[in-house]
């Protein structure tokens, strides 16, 4: 980690290797952690660091998508360990990706990072056939349940219950909001349960003429007018 610090941006090499020249010691009760390896959770620059240090790996990959983002939480999804993190990769051509997933485990590997194939999925119809013994262990997702940051990627049963999940707000909430001011439950609809609530998934999701968008309108001008009444 210091190494591509010094490399890619050594303008903040002497304050990292200030922070991360020599183990952290911590304490748990009686006992004593040398901590060596990472950045320390809730560095305020430990993102940073662990994208630099990635980032010549994922630019060496081939896949036509290819990206990497911190996560909370999982086209190839491939998870590597602390700080959480998720590469999708898209390709054409199943080799490719094979490849780029063998690159990550091996180029990974010697960093430090290990690749959790539990927590790793294989998106693609179920009529694909892969044959590589580290892509086979993945979870198997089917095109119509994908799902990238909390987003369907397709139309299928995943963007159905995405929606449907938006719909079970309002519906709980037209039948509460008459019990409080009608300031208050203003302010509630506009802040918890109206178009805030569905922003994410039109913006990233195939929701255009969905059924449930009719849906969802009908139950906010229910909840509109058990206010105003």
């Amino acid at each position: 980690m210091l190494l591509s610090v010094h490399s890619r941006i050594p303008e903040i090499y002497a304050y990292c290797h200030s922070a991360y020249g020599q183990p952290s010691v911590l304490f748990h009760g009686p006992y004593t952690v040398s901590s060596e390896e990472g950045p320390q959770k809730g560095d305020p620059v430990g993102p940073l660091l662990f994208c630099n240090t990635i980032q010549p790996l994922l630019s060496s990959l081939d896949s036509d998508l290819n990206l990497g983002y911190l996560v909370a939480t999982s086209a190839t999804t491939v998870s590597t360990g602390p700080p959480r993190d998720t590469c999708p990769l898209v390709a054409h051509a199943v080799d490719t990706v094979v490849a780029d997933v063998a690159q990550i485990a091996k180029v990974g590997g010697d960093m430090g990072l290990r690749l959790n194939a539990s927590k790793c999925e294989l998106i693609a119809h179920q009529n694909l056939s892969v044959t590589d013994e580290l892509h086979e262990s993945f979870t198997r997702v089917d095109v119509g349940s994908a799902s990238l940051l909390d987003a369907p990627l397709f139309h299928g049963s995943e963007l159905d219950k995405s929606w449907s999940g938006c719909c079970d707000d309002p519906t709980r909430a037209a039948k509460r909001l008459c019990d409080i001011g009608c300031q208050d439950a203003l302010i509630l609809l506009r802040s918890s349960f109206s178009a805030r609530k569905v922003l994410h998934l039109l913006r990233c999701a195939p929701s255009v003429s969905h059924a449930a968008l009719q849906t969802f309108g009908s139950l906010l001008r229910d909840c509109v007018q058990c206010i105003s009444y």
